[in-house]
């Protein structure tokens, strides 16, 4: 059985989230600078037998798209050249980082960690990871 795997892709910096390889639960995995996302995935992908990646949809309420929609679909296609055969499907990502941001907070971390905006992708990545798979 594969992964799945969760990206929370931003312009600077991308989260990372994963499941275990029987899919039960969610981790954070990392935050990778977004210039260097691409060779990161290429390496873990084929090292860890991901069988599938979601990735965070940016839109506004009225499900208009926002200022990072178009850097999320450029990288679809990018990951689409790269990984053919590998399916990725986009997820609603709004209030992830409101959600991320709240559960550091009730996870008792200081200000200056709960700052700490790679920490914030990162669990924002496992939050969607976490609702996706609590659909099936």
């Amino acid at each position: 059985m594969g992964r799945i795997l969760s990206i929370d892709y931003g312009k600077k910096r991308t989260g990372l989230a994963v499941t275990d390889p029987l899919k039960i639960i969610a981790t954070g995995l990392t935050t990778v600078e977004t210039p260097k996302l691409m060779a990161y995935l290429k390496d873990y992908i084929l090292r860890e037998g991901v069988e599938e990646v979601i990735i965070g949809m940016p839109t506004n309420m009225d499900d208009s798209d926002t200022h990072a929609t178009p850097l999320v679909k450029t990288f679809i296609g990018q990951f689409k050249k790269a990984f053919p055969s590998l399916p990725i499907s986009e997820v609603d990502e709004r209030f992830t980082s409101k959600m991320a941001s709240q559960a550091m907070l009730q996870m008792g971390l200081k200000k200056k960690q709960r700052q700490n905006k790679a920490l914030v992708d990162e669990i924002a990545a496992t939050i969607m990871l976490q609702e996706y798979m609590n659909r099936f």
